[in-house]
């Protein structure tokens, strides 16, 4: 299913970076630097954006994370050296939809060209709690949004890099049709599922435009990250709607505390599984050993996951 697509991806990566190597073993990572250094930087506000932009960037630019695999990106808080950084970019990705609610500060002093990759996407506005009202951020988490992300990237960069805006383009091209191989799969996949079947329930509401695209109902513990993670109110909420719905599986965030989804689960008989392999992961990638190590393993590993604990049949 989808993970054939994920060892061809990870096959042709594999393969770039053999190829990147000395030809004669010598050791070149002296002048690897300071060609590196001579590249202009540019600076996303976390993984997930890190990943796509050097899927179009190529060799052409440097491209940094401010975040580390593993980050919560809502509450961040920036270290001076993070500032530091900022100043010597010549562009700084960030997602927008208010996700960062620390980039004012983090850019303060910084120079750079801002961009918000999610411009032109449609919001899906959050209907509840102290962010009613305002779009949920997580735009990224639909393929189809993956794909105006990746358009808004080719033309920062071409912008930024004139004279290599026709590799931007071609690499932007090849890299959507990727995302796009995901949504189609995403989409057969889910279309099978009978509507009692159908409902999504996560720790956080970040699958708004995946449940969206895929036509499934979405319940969640909380709208967006907050300090008080499961509220006794929030939890017997979505225990009875779990209750009702007969919901097999529910899901929860790499990112976030798993106790009160557990509660929920132990209430209604609910299958929840906690290691990393049955997480869901939203606004960080794992680190280059862990289960998605990029965008495209991500969207790819949450669809998988989401098929499979779906499909099940819910514990008597």
């Amino acid at each position: 299913m989808f993970r054939s697509l994920t060892v061809s991806i990870a096959t042709v990566g594999m393969a770039a970076s053999l190829a990147a190597c000395s030809s004669n073993g010598s050791d070149t990572s002296g002048s690897e630097t300071a060609a590196s250094e001579d590249k202009a930087l540019v600076i996303t506000t976390f993984t997930v954006l890190d990943d796509m932009a050097e899927n179009v960037a190529g060799d052409h630019l440097r491209v940094e994370s401010i975040t580390k695999p593993g980050a919560e990106i809502h509450d961040y808080e920036p270290t001076p050296s993070d500032l530091k950084e900022a100043t010597k970019a010549q562009l700084i990705l960030n997602n927008g939809l208010g996700l960062e609610r620390w980039f004012e500060k983090f850019t303060a002093d910084s120079d750079a060209t801002r961009v918000d990759l999610s411009e032109g996407v449609t919001p899906i506005d959050i209907s509840e709690g102290e962010y009613s009202g305002k779009p949920n951020p997580h735009a990224w988490m639909s393929p189809e949004n993956g794909q105006i992300y990746v358009d808004n990237i080719v033309k920062a960069f071409s912008e930024l890099d004139p004279a290599n805006a026709d590799d931007y383009r071609a690499n932007g091209e090849a890299y959507k049709e990727k995302l796009g191989d995901v949504a189609n799969t995403l989409d057969r996949e889910l279309s099978g599922l009978p509507q009692q079947q159908r409902t999504l329930v996560s720790c956080e509401g970040a699958f708004s435009y995946l449940a969206r695209d895929a036509k499934l109902n979405e319940l969640y513990l909380w709208p967006v990250n907050a300090e008080s993670e499961g509220t006794p109110q929030q939890i017997a909420a979505l225990q009875d709607k779990v209750s009702e719905s007969k919901v097999p599986t529910v899901f929860c965030e790499s990112t976030v505390n798993t106790k009160a989804m557990e509660q929920v689960a132990e209430a209604t008989g609910a299958t929840f599984n906690t290691d990393a392999d049955h997480l869901l992961y939203v606004d960080s990638l794992s680190d280059t050993d862990g289960p998605v190590p990029t965008y495209l393993d991500l969207l790819t590993h949450d669809a998988d996951t989401i098929i499979a604990g779906l499909t099940a049949k819910k514990q008597d």
